[in-house]
């Protein structure tokens, strides 16, 4: 065990090594970061207005302060992710935690639109950095198989929640300050990991990694962009040609970067990682995971506002209550592995249990409160579950030297998932919202349930209260329709980890990859 007194920067744990308490403190500095990352996806939804107010942003300039972030961040994850395997994993993660710090700051005291989406812009880049970073790391310094599995489940249970804690946090923030703080509170975190991170972190980086290939870098997000920002698109403003062209744009240029990651003689992504029988099921299973996850949040945010009359503080705080079972879940599913528990079993029993989430929604009416807040609940419990064991088996199939390119194909693949979800799930809610509407409901009321409720606001009397209890009445429908077809989707899903996770021995996936690349 390293002592931890020591002021000397910390060395990689030769393989099987406990870590000691030196790691897990590490990992508690680690948790920080991450934790404001994910944070900084749902941070703006209480400070829009203000920010409104003071910088008098067009619409277009107001969407991209609120998507310029996710979309650099989901980007550059892949680049990012092979830049540490050659630069130093820890060497990255401090230069992008300078980087977040720094945007955080120009961010809080941002006088102008630009200034500001150009800020979101830069703190994309630095949490592209710090998240496939962070994993490789703690891959790195939890070489022990029963600690690491407890290590991913606190970092897949800090990541969930921290989505859900940013939009409360901001509403607290705006109430009591001004907008820019939300900003303000990533830079204790930061100054904190630049400090502490060069003594308590291990340098870690891939010995052979032959030449960076630039040509890879536009592939990657020509491939990825477009396909996230047609697929966020469909489910509130339909199936446009434009954003189906977008898919379509991303989708070939996916097909060149993987043509390109397979002729090039130093691939940004080694095909040789999907070699191993445990890290493509790791992907996939993650991305369906995912897509589970946001696919609900799609429907349950609004119902709380919407559905329920919550003002978006309350529904914020209601939606706090189904993350306490995310952090009891994965670390019930990495003891019930270490205790001999087959992993296809425990992730198998885990889609199981969101599709009970699913279930429970599908049951909920315009006056389901605790019905809908449980069934968020069982389905968190049940994705972090898989989440946590797919993150473990990803990285476990990887070699080392791979680590970061391991997990920025997992968070890319868990972006993918979450756009994906919302457009389907989202567009099989809307396709029943518009089918069950009154046929003589204006255009509006037609295509939201906000927009119906405005509506209805206008209209006098019994007119308005009939139309609002029939937008409702239709939204509820379409959310108990997606939450069957989510349902379906998770019971397959499930089946499917009972097949593809049940002979997966991850020693053998090691040795398969590194065969692969010393043949290629």
């Amino acid at each position: 065990m390293t002592n931890p007194t020591s002021t000397t920067p910390a060395s990689p744990a030769p393989s099987g090594t406990r870590a000691g308490r030196r790691e897990w403190t590490a990992l508690g500095v680690l948790m920080l970061p991450l934790l404001l990352v994910s944070m900084d996806v749902s941070v703006l939804y209480f400070a829009i207005p203000s920010i409104s107010a003071d910088l008098e942003p067009s619409g277009t300039q107001q969407l991209w302060i609120f998507d310029i972030y996710g979309f650099v961040l989901a980007g550059l994850l892949m680049t990012m992710g092979s830049l540490g395997d050659r630069v130093g994993r820890r060497r990255l993660l401090l230069f992008g935690a300078a980087a977040f710090g720094a945007a955080s700051l120009v961010a809080a005291y941002a006088d102008s639109a630009e200034t500001l989406i150009a800020a979101r812009a830069v703190l994309g880049i630095g949490g592209a950095t710090l998240m496939p970073s962070t994993m490789a790391i703690v891959r790195t310094m939890f070489t022990d198989p029963g600690q690491r599995a407890k290590a991913i489940g606190l970092w897949s249970g800090v990541m969930t929640g921290g989505i859900a804690l940013g939009s409360v946090l901001s509403g607290v923030l705006v109430q009591y300050f001004w907008w820019g703080s939300v900003f303000l509170v990533n830079l204790p975190a930061m100054a904190l990991l630049l400090v502490l991170g060069p003594f308590l972190l291990p340098e870690s980086k891939n010995p052979e990694p032959g030449r960076f290939d630039l040509l890879s870098v536009p592939l990657s997000m020509a491939a990825v962009l477009p396909v996230i920002y047609g697929l966020k698109e469909i489910p509130s403003e339909g199936w446009h040609l434009e954003y189906v062209l977008s898919v379509a744009v991303g989708l070939v240029f996916a097909a060149l970067f993987v043509h390109r990651q397979r002729t090039t003689a130093s691939p940004l992504i080694s095909p040789a990682l999907f070699r191993g029988r445990g890290f493509a099921p790791a992907v996939v299973l993650n991305l369906i995971a995912a897509l589970a996850m946001m696919g609900s949040a799609f429907f349950t945010t609004q119902y709380l506002q919407s559905v329920l009359g919550k003002s978006a503080m309350e529904a914020a705080l209601w939606s706090l209550l189904p993350s306490v079972l995310i952090g009891v879940a994965a670390p019930v599913a990495a003891v019930l592995v270490q205790r001999g528990v087959n992993r296809a079993t425990v992730v198998a029993a885990g889609f199981a249990v969101a599709a009970a989430g699913y279930g429970l929604l599908a049951l909920a009416g315009t006056d389901s409160l605790w019905l809908v807040l449980a069934g968020a609940g069982v389905l968190a419990s049940g994705i972090v579950t898989v989440m946590s064991q797919m993150t473990d088996l990803g990285l476990s199939s990887a070699p080392v030297e791979k680590a970061g390119a391991a997990s920025s194909l997992l968070e890319t693949g868990q972006e993918f998932g979450g756009a994906l979800g919302m457009a389907a799930l989202g567009s099989i809610g809307t396709a029943v919202y518009r089918h069950d509407i009154p046929a003589g409901a204006p255009d509006a009321a037609r295509e939201t349930l906000g927009g119906a409720l405005a509506v209805a606001g206008q209209l006098p009397g019994r007119a308005g209260d009939a139309l609002a209890a029939a937008a409702r009445e239709a939204f509820t429908s379409g959310m108990q329709a997606a939450a069957v077809a989510g349902a379906l989707i998770l019971v397959a899903a499930g089946v499917l980890a009972a097949l593809t996770l049940r002979s997966v021995r991850v020693r053998d996936d090691i040795e398969a990859v590194q065969r692969e690349e010393a043949h290629v």
